[in-house]
């Protein structure tokens, strides 16, 4: 039986260069960062971290954000601070 299997998977080139910038700023490869994201899967018997959808308000702020909308006026405090 072989000790290891191959995982393939389609990433964005920048995001795969920034997370591998972050990775090693941390003593990690993506190989490395891989195994323990699923070690940890295993272990939770889930994902790692909560999984949410932001709430109406942070929504509709965010797409204001994406259309170049209202952006002088963008508080992160707002969005920390909104309720669902």
């Amino acid at each position: 039986m072989s000790k290891t299997t191959m995982i393939h998977a389609r990433i964005e080139p920048n995001l795969k260069q920034e997370a591998e910038a972050m990775l090693s700023s941390l003593g990690l490869n993506m190989t490395q960062a891989i195994t323990l994201f699923l070690q940890q899967v295993k272990y939770q018997r889930g994902l790692p971290f909560e999984v949410k959808l932001p709430n109406v308000q942070t929504q509709n702020i965010m797409q204001e954000v994406l259309d170049g909308e209202n952006v002088d006026d963008f508080s992160f405090d707002e969005l920390t601070n909104a309720k669902a």
